[in-house]
Order: structure tokens, then sequence, then C-alpha cells
């Protein structure tokens, strides 16, 4: 008896290790300090030393039942791009620039080539945030995980100026909410969606003409990062008073968590077009407009709140990062909370 016999192949660990390198490479910035593969990552703090008083950010989250439709799908190189944007979303949410990001994959059988298409898609969302891609962990978990399947969460530090994290302590009605478009469902409310439709390789594989995709590609579609687009809208100048990153709970449990008491947020949902693909859902699961806003992110993946005056410079700032934004809303003075009409 040996560990290979009992399930666990050293081997393909190795080779997975290998597999991975050339994607990680991608990810690399001058302040990391240690090679691929070693017990742990050095990080210089060379990039705090300018800061009047460096504050350390984090985020740790995994890409949940969505990663069902990616064993279905056999599709592996998009849901590491959820991983670390569920991560490094919300220290982009606080004002913070990520710095680096781990990933632990946790599976019933190690097969390099799959664990290589997982890492390939971690890697990519590093790229999308500037994040360095400097640890991580896959787990052979035989008899704990189907040979099949796998999970994935990951963990990121960031680092923001005290002055510069955005707290929304500041808020006061008048100013002006601007939610940036999300790129579908993103990683959040997949136990619904599975509820409402069929998981399986027929249903994921039909087109849908409202879609222009098939089901599963629309599904599939990676949660949007937007880092870049949030220090774009600080680099033109702009006070972010306020920031939501809109998953799970939606807009009535997200929103909130911007405020602070005294004032309450207004939302005009016809200020933008939902997506088709939450219509969609909404109508094959007969699922009522409250619950649809308070699951998914329809169609707005973060929301900004900025000046009146500052709403012309900040939109410029998001079109110019290759997004698009909305004006759905301003802040009111009342009962900390979310109105949405």
């Amino acid at each position: 008896m040996d560990y290979k016999n009992a399930g666990v192949d050293i081997e393909a660990g190795y080779k997975s290790v290998e597999l991975m390198k050339e994607h990680i490479k991608k990810t690399m910035r001058p302040e990391v300090l240690t090679n691929i593969g070693g017990f742990s990552g050095a990080f210089s703090m060379s990039k705090f030393k300018d800061m009047e008083n460096p504050t350390l950010v984090s985020g740790t989250d995994g890409v949940g039942t969505k990663l069902k439709l990616a064993f279905i799908l056999d599709k592996h190189d998009t849901v590491g791009i959820d991983c670390v944007a569920m991560c490094v979303n919300d220290i982009a949410c606080a004002g913070g620039e990520p710095l680096f990001f781990l990933d632990y994959i946790a599976c019933g059988k190690n097969c390099p080539e799959k664990i290589a298409a997982i890492v390939s898609g971690v890697a990519e969302g590093c790229v999308q945030s500037e994040a360095a891609l400097i640890g991580g962990e896959t787990a052979e978990m035989p008899g704990f995980y189907p040979v099949d399947e796998y999970d994935l969460a990951g963990f990121a530090v960031g680092v923001v100026d005290e002055k510069d994290l955005i707290t929304g302590k500041e808020l006061q009605a008048g100013d002006v909410l601007l939610g940036i478009a999300s790129s579908g469902v993103h990683s959040n409310g997949f136990s619904l969606v599975r509820k409402v439709f069929s998981m399986d390789k027929e249903t994921l594989d039909t087109y849908h003409e409202e879609l222009g995709k098939t089901l599963g590609e629309a599904l599939l579609a990676p949660t949007k990062i937007y880092v870049k687009t949030l220090r774009g809208i600080k680099e033109a100048g702009v006070r972010v008073k306020g920031c939501s990153h809109i998953t799970g709970g939606g807009f009535y449990e997200n929103i909130p968590r911007m405020l602070p008491d005294g004032v309450r947020a207004v939302i005009k949902k016809d200020s933008y077009e939902v997506p088709a693909v939450f219509r969609l859902l909404a109508k094959e699961g007969n699922i009522a407009e409250e619950m649809m806003y308070n699951t998914y992110n329809m169609g707005i993946g973060m929301v900004v709140a900025v000046k009146p005056e500052d709403v012309k410079t900040a939109q410029e700032a998001i079109a110019a990062a290759g997004e698009t934004s909305y004006i759905i809303g301003q802040i009111e003075n009342g009962e900390k909370g979310v109105t949405l009409c």
C-alpha cells in the first residue's frame, strides 16, 4: 500500500505545479521576492513607503455552486477569474489596490491539465486586477470530493492610504449613485439558478435568441473586475464617497452596507435596461421582482456615490476604463436602507 493507492497522486501534483508556472509568471510584480513553488510567498513593503498611513485591506471568497456549471460543460478556464474578482472587487470597494492573491483548490482527483486550466483563469483575474499570484494550494482529497469535482476559493491582500479609504461616512443627501454594468449573473445566486434551469449539457448548450449565446455561455460569463475602473475614477480627481459591490443579497443587502445612519439610497429601476439573462431567469423561475433584486446584481456590479458636480468626470473615467455606467439614483435623508422605485 502507498499514497497513490490511497487515492493521492503526488506525481500529478508536481505536474500541476509545472503546468501552472507559465500562467503564474504573467501575474508577477516587482515586489514579489520569492519563486513559484516555495513554502510561502514574500512581498516587499516598498510599495507602502510613500503613503502617510499605509493600511492593509483584505478579502476572501469562493465561486460557490457556479462551479457545477463548469463541471457539466467541462470548461474550467474562467471560474478562476470569478474567484479573483470576488476578492479584489471587495478590496477596490474600500479604495484599496490589490497587491497579491493566493488560491486554494480542493479536488477529488488531481488532473494536472484541469488544475492548470483553473489556475489560468486565476492568473487572468490577477492580470486584470494587477495582483500577483504569489502562492496557493492544491489539495487532492479522494473520498471527500467526487473524482471529477473540485472547490475553489481565494484570498487577496491590498493596500490603501488611510486618508483614501472609502467608508461612506461622508455621504449626504444629494449625492448621486452611479451603477457600473455587470457582465451577467457574476458568482452569486447559482443555487437558485440551478433550481430554475435543468443542469444538463443539453439545456446549457441551448442557444437563446434574447441572450445572443447559449444559456451556459451566459451563465458562465466571468465576474467583471472593477479594480482599474475605480482607480481611474480616483486618478480623474473624483472622491468616491461610498461604494458597494453588488454580490449575494443583491441591492437590498449590499447597498445599505455603504450607508451611514440618517441617509438612504433611492434607486430608480428604469434608469437602465436589466440584461436579458435576468429577465429570462425571472420568467422561467416565476421569481418575484423583489426576490430578483434581493438575490442578483440585475446588471449592476458596482455602485459608487459621488458629488453631483463629479458625475460627468466620473462617468468619463468609467468609460475610459471600457465600462458602462448609469445614473441610477441618489442619496436622501431618512432611515438607513434602500428604496427601489
